[in-house]
């Protein structure tokens, strides 16, 4: 049970959890909770599959041979790829299950949003040609765990897309990005060995850390700048602490594994400033 923990890769759960917080406090005080329940099971269930259709994708080509971070399930030879694919799957199938669910209470077009995240999710690095090894990440990241978990949050609950719903999503779709650069930057060396052309390694280590800094800031210059709607969202500048060691961190000459928990830890608690903002405004 432990490696399927860790396989889940529970530090980028924040990038699940968060969209569906701040869509929720968004349509602050209409909020249905059951759909928002729902919605919450569709994004871990989709953050989850993610991570075992990577570590799937990743093992069975070799790029996880010599990893610097944790050890991945079929990249370390733990545990069979069958079964890792599997369970990719597995996820796939709860979290299409759980959108279903409120594609027959909202509006059926949504299954075609579905199809599409766990087509993103799985082409990631699955597939003859993903996207992922071609530098799109962030991009998919931004789209999918910003504006269409945010957004599409805030529509199941309310059946309208309002412009706050898609401007809180901006942020967040933003410290999502940044997420997946701060593991990107990590992973520079070995990604660079076994092909895997990722953004981070198209840049180069010095402008792949900038990109996370500009990240970071437009995420905190977008709360900031929301104030003009939500009197409350310069509470988001709160989670500076936790954003300026991460910065320095990206910046410097040294490992970059730990800026990825620290990332993680900026992530949440950005997003739980901003759903706390929007609730307190509404």
């Amino acid at each position: 049970m432990k490696l399927w923990v860790q396989g889940a890769r529970p530090r980028t759960l924040p990038a699940a959890v968060v969209p569906v917080a701040v869509g929720t406090a968004a349509v602050a005080p209409d909020v249905v909770w059951w759909r928002a329940a729902v919605a919450l099971v569709v994004a871990v269930a989709l953050q989850v599959g993610v991570n075992y259709a990577n570590d799937y994708s990743d093992g069975i080509r070799g790029t996880d041979a010599n990893r610097v971070g944790p050890a991945r399930l079929v990249g370390g030879g733990v545990v069979a790829p069958a079964l890792v694919k599997r369970a990719a799957f597995g996820a796939f199938a709860v979290a299409a299950g759980a959108g279903l669910a409120l594609a027959v209470a909202v509006a059926l077009w949504l299954v075609a949003v579905g199809l599409a995240c766990i087509a993103a999710g799985w082409y990631y690095t699955g597939g003859r040609r993903p996207y992922g090894y071609a530098g799109f990440g962030e991009v998919f990241v931004f789209v999918f765990f910003g504006l269409v978990a945010t957004a599409g949050t805030a529509f199941v609950q309310t059946e309208e897309l309002t412009a706050l719903a898609v401007v809180a999503a901006v942020p967040v779709g933003l410290m999502a990005s940044a997420l997946l650069v701060a593991n990107n930057l990590r992973d520079i060396p070995q990604d660079r060995e076994s092909g895997k052309a990722t953004l981070a390694v198209r840049l180069g280590d010095r402008r792949a850390a900038w990109l996370y800094v500009a990240l970071v800031a437009a995420a905190l210059a977008v709360g900031l700048t929301m104030s003009v709607a939500v009197p409350w969202s310069p509470l988001t500048l709160a989670s500076l602490p936790l954003a300026v060691p991460a910065v320095g961190l990206a910046l410097s000459a040294g490992p970059k594994a730990p800026l990825l928990n620290h990332t993680a830890r900026l992530h949440l608690l950005f997003g739980t400033l901003l759903t706390v903002a929007l609730a307190v405004s509404a």
